[in-house]
């Protein structure tokens, strides 16, 4: 995929997205058109000039090329549409090549819904009734790979996992969360109530630096790509 023209990437850490000197390109996925002329106001009159909505389509079976053109940051995805349902949009955008980050658009009242969205790469979940305040907020952080779920949206998540999941689930998390060290775990319960890095690092009396270096420590050692699939676990183990 080219460079979108007019802006300059300059190399990031192997493995990652280049650093780009810009604002942040979101792609909104939703068929309903009041929706996205709704989600574009909000995103780019509250954000101040720190988000730019590159485009917007309609079904989940557009995402992937409007992927390939634009090269958004972040895709805000809404999880019903009329071809190709937003989950399985997800995890296809999530297998590309320097994939951009997903925000699953969700009113959890699916009982799999959550897990599935995890399990397709879902960076972050946000309700439709999100604030505007929020929802700029939300897109910011998790183009900066800091955020996963709002505060609101985290105490709603926890409260349905505790509703469906089932018992070898909340084993096979407690026993994932063992490999853990006890700040780790800390970590862990404090991500899953939609701390970004920074309020991390404020509670922890710990710098950004180290917040994100144990982030990554955690994932490895429970063998997940983001901080929601995190985030799930210890609301599995929570049960």
């Amino acid at each position: 995929m080219s460079t979108p023209e007019g802006w300059e990437e300059r190399e990031g850490p192997a493995g990652q997205r280049p650093v780009v000197d810009r604002p942040v390109r979101v792609l909104l996925v939703d068929d309903d058109p009041m929706v996205c002329s709704g989600l574009r106001m909000i995103l780019q009159r509250g954000s101040q000039g720190r988000i730019e909505v590159v485009s917007s389509v309609a079904d989940g079976d557009e995402a992937v090329p409007a992927v390939e053109r634009h090269r958004p940051d972040v895709v805000l995805m809404d999880v019903r549409m009329q071809r190709l349902d937003g989950l399985t949009a997800t995890a296809r955008v999530r297998a590309l090549a320097r994939p951009p980050e997903v925000i699953v658009l969700t009113t959890f009242d699916s009982d799999d819904e959550p897990f599935r969205a995890a399990a397709a790469g879902a960076s972050g979940f946000l309700l439709k009734t999100e604030s505007p305040d929020d929802l700029v907020a939300h897109v910011l952080a998790v183009a900066a790979e800091e955020g996963a779920v709002s505060k609101r949206t985290a105490r709603q998540f926890m409260q349905h996992l505790h509703t469906v999941s089932s018992a070898p689930e909340c084993v096979e998390a407690r026993q994932a969360l063992a490999r853990l060290t006890d700040r780790e775990r800390d970590v862990a319960t404090l991500v899953s109530q939609g701390l970004s890095n920074v309020e991390l690092a404020q509670r922890l009396y710990v710098s950004e630096s180290t917040v994100k270096t144990q982030l990554s420590s955690i994932q490895t050692k429970l063998g997940v790509g983001n901080r929601i699939q995190v985030a799930v676990l210890v609301a599995l183990a929570s049960v």
